[in-house]
């Protein structure tokens, strides 16, 4: 077995174990110059916390342990394809690569839909299953006035 799959067979294991803690199906594991950083599972109904998702709770865990919001340099192995929320969470933590092991179309057998959040996003926001509205634009981009304003911002 090589080393990529030693690490996805790790990010399987967390998710069969969360089956048996009442989690979610999935597991995700953080490798950095082949060292686990953080490994995580699902914890959506034990955390009572619809964003414990494997990726998202392996993410927190890994820059906690690094100080640091930027993963770069980093791999994530998933037990499955991440959905839309951890793909944005993957992409805004600068993690260089994703492996993933089972796909967005076996978690819908396995009643986990993300495909549908897939197809909102290119929804125009009004028309959604939950609508969206703008109000106060004007003073809502004031706001990155300020921030663009601020010499001491942490840009990220």
């Amino acid at each position: 077995m090589d080393m990529n799959e030693k690490y996805m067979q790790r990010a399987i294991e967390l998710a069969k174990a969360s089956i048996n803690k009442g989690g979610g199906p999935f597991g995700a594991v953080i490798v950095r110059n082949g060292e686990i950083i953080a490994e995580s599972s699902n914890s959506v109904t034990p955390d009572n916390d619809p964003t414990a998702h494997a990726e998202v709770n392996a993410i927190r865990a890994a820059c906690k342990k690094l100080n640091t919001f930027i993963l770069e340099g980093c791999e994530i192995y998933t037990s499955c394809e991440p959905c839309p929320m951890c793909l944005g969470a993957i992409y805004w933590s600068h993690i260089s690569r994703i492996y993933y092991a089972a796909t967005r179309a076996d978690a819908a057998n396995g009643g986990f839909d993300d495909d549908f959040i897939y197809r909102e996003i290119n929804v125009s926001p009004n028309l959604r299953s939950v609508p969206a509205f703008s109000l106060m634009s004007e003073e809502g981009a004031q706001v990155f006035k300020l921030w663009l304003d601020k010499d001491d911002r942490t840009d990220y």
